[in-house]
């Protein structure tokens, strides 16, 4: 079986619509997009979007994600103090879909990008097939990492009784939020073509 790549039979694919042609064309003949044999500066701007959901990881696990009020009473609750309360309330499998939803699939997607991208800086030449694997990974499991978000925006919704019973959105949830969404961009910037370049 051939290593040969695209790039080097000379054929270039629309990151736009998939619609393939010869090298050195410089607009996609289907839908117009300008083509690229790999997207400009792909590495850096992964980087750039990584770092910063990296960064608002912190306040979004440190920061209350709700406010929760109660007869006048009121209680802030992190990702983490939720986990326990479920836990506390004998709600383990809840509790524990939150943990994994929450705390380790961002872990894991962030673990995971670090990997690929160095190993792409790296010029690892080893485990193609795995890294490219991965990267589906991360995209898939994007979609299914705002969970807590969701929760919080349907309590929200239903929970207002006024000054009896209110659910407010914490700023631990916005920053849960834009981390969610900054590393689905850093995913979808990183040109997985990279990983199956001819490396020495």
């Amino acid at each position: 079986m051939s290593d040969l790549t695209a790039a080097q039979a000379g054929i270039w694919r629309c990151s736009a619509c998939g619609k393939l042609h010869l090298a050195g064309t410089a607009h996609c003949q289907r839908c117009g997009a300008a083509l690229y044999e790999r997207i400009p500066h792909s590495l850096q701007r992964a980087w750039a979007w990584l770092i910063a959901g990296m960064i608002l990881y912190v306040p979004a696990n440190l920061y209350p994600i709700m406010r929760n009020a109660y007869l006048g009473r009121t209680s802030d609750s992190t990702i983490i103090g939720g986990v326990l309360m479920l836990y506390q309330h004998h709600a383990y499998s809840v509790a524990a879909v939150v943990f994994i939803a929450s705390v380790l699939i961002p872990l894991l997607k962030f673990l995971v990008m670090i990997y690929l991208l160095l190993s792409i800086q790296l010029k690892k030449q080893a485990g193609c097939e795995e890294q490219h694997r991965l990267y589906h990974l991360v995209e898939f499991v994007g979609r299914w990492s705002m969970v807590d978000v969701f929760v919080v925006a349907i309590l929200a919704a239903l929970i207002q009784f006024g000054s009896l019973a209110q659910v407010i959105p914490g700023v631990g949830a916005g920053a849960f939020a834009m981390m969610v969404v900054f590393t689905m961009i850093a995913a979808i910037h990183l040109d997985p073509r990279l990983l199956w370049d001819k490396r020495p």
